[in-house]
């Protein structure tokens, strides 16, 4: 596997601000690639949805901690990993199943679908008691850059 271009790892607590916080901030560290709006955007939406996860499901009723892991590659691969130590997720294909919720009549189900459909691939893993892992892939169109006269 080739070497990441750029790296980074953040970790806050599971609090409901932080969903927006994390956001921008994967949308920040991408900005380097200079993805075009949609490619910002439907990351964007991904993190929203897998953070909001962490902070719904993972941590019911108390506050955790939520790490996101992003490495960059040359070739316009971007992969994030969002990472919780919560409750975990006991039947990981069931979970992704549409419209299966455990967060009540106030949750939709759409979660992982969401992620899978602004991804490239999804991969979830997780241990009951333990916690989820969800790595999502996007490829970032790479553009020529042009050389900047001396």
């Amino acid at each position: 596997m080739k070497q990441a271009m750029n790296e980074m790892k953040l970790t806050f607590p599971s609090r409901s601000a932080n969903e927006g916080f994390a956001r921008s901030a994967v949308a920040s560290f991408l900005s380097q690639l200079d993805p075009a709006v949609d490619e910002l955007a439907d990351l964007r939406t991904a993190v929203s949805e897998a953070v909001t996860n962490c902070i719904v499901h993972a941590y019911r009723d108390t506050i955790g901690m939520i790490t996101i892991q992003m490495r960059l590659y040359a070739d316009g691969r971007t992969v994030i990993k969002i990472r919780d130590r919560g409750c975990g997720i006991a039947d990981v294909e069931q979970a992704m199943e549409p419209l299966f919720t455990t967060g009540g009549d106030d949750r939709s189900g759409l979660g992982f679908s969401v992620m899978e459909s602004f991804t490239d691939r999804l991969r979830v893993s997780s241990k009951p008691g333990r916690g989820t892992v969800v790595t999502m892939e996007k490829y970032i169109a790479v553009k020529e850059r042009q050389a900047k006269p001396a």
